[in-house]
């Protein structure tokens, strides 16, 4: 990088960050260079790993962590500052708009979250909410210069309680929750990383997603939108309900059937099963179908 100044090396990580995710996003490069990411990770030395190549290593130098490094924030609960490039194309999928209001649910400390709430300035609204009451009291404090986010300790599947333009969750989940796909106002965006839970990366270690996608699902006049941005991989989570076993053998299948994710266009919701879908539950599955079909 030309320059090791804090500015300098915000704004060529950002640069670099959206040419990994392969996408264009002015606002989303000003958001990204104008947030310190190291005001979120507790005091140096940090470890960092490459989220491509599990390779931890311990750094004091503010220029490593402005690259694509996962960097722990809870070695013991799994819990990490995640991929920017993998959450810069996130952020680029939902398109935050000024004014927008917006629930960022399994927030850690609030980084991403400061990030989407620069994305709506300047009269748009973040909760960041977290479960673990540790990490939201981090968040806290971390949160502090940016007022129009809230931190909340609770359940992510408990939110949001009123309708929201965008819900972005980081953490794993078999199935969305409800509140997830019933509260986004009309045009709202859902993205979620959707998967089947794996064995721990250790013993007595934080599970894991053995095989996910992220998942945006977005609500139209016809139903609901959706289609799967990439695989990813996630901390597998305590919050929400699991489906059973057979239920997790199916998904897998369906996840591992070649190309298969790529054609689903729409969520069935709380509707029949309707035929030939990619994947199916009871109360919801994913088609290939447009939503003016599927429901």
């Amino acid at each position: 990088m030309p320059s090791s100044t804090p500015k300098a090396l915000r704004e060529a990580y950002a640069r670099t960050m959206l040419a990994e995710a392969g996408v264009t996003d002015p606002v989303l490069e000003r958001a990204m260079a104008s947030v310190p990411r190291e005001a979120f990770l507790g005091d140096p030395p940090w470890q960092i790993s490459g989220w491509r190549a599990n390779l931890a290593t311990e750094t004091s130098a503010l220029r490593d962590i402005y690259a694509d490094v996962l960097v722990t924030l809870d070695a013991e609960k799994g819990l990490n500052n995640g991929s920017p490039s993998l959450h810069a194309a996130g952020l680029h999928a939902l398109a935050p708009r000024p004014g927008e209001t917006a629930v960022h649910i399994g927030a850690g400390t609030g980084y991403y979250s400061a990030i989407m709430a620069e994305m709506l300035r300047p009269s748009g609204h973040v909760s960041a909410v977290e479960v673990d009451p540790g990490m939201a009291a981090r968040a806290r404090q971390c949160l502090g210069p940016w007022p129009t986010v809230e931190p909340v300790c609770g359940n992510g599947a408990s939110e949001p309680h009123e309708p929201v333009d965008i819900v972005y969750v980081n953490f794993a989940v078999d199935r969305p929750a409800d509140r997830w796909v019933d509260m986004l106002k009309p045009a709202g965006r859902l993205l979620f990383p959707l998967g089947v839970p794996g064995g721990p990366a250790r013993e007595g270690g934080p599970q894991y997603s053995a095989r996910a996608g992220y998942l945006l699902v977005t609500r139209t006049p016809k139903g609901f939108a959706a289609r799967f941005l990439q695989a990813v991989a996630f901390v597998w989570s305590e919050a929400i309900a699991q489906s059973d076993a057979d239920s997790h053998a199916r998904l897998y299948h369906a996840m591992r059937r070649g190309g298969g994710a790529l054609s689903v266009r729409s969520l069935r919701w709380k509707t029949p099963p309707r035929p030939g879908e990619w994947y199916s539950e009871p109360d919801w599955g994913l088609s290939p179908d447009p939503p003016d079909m599927a429901d």
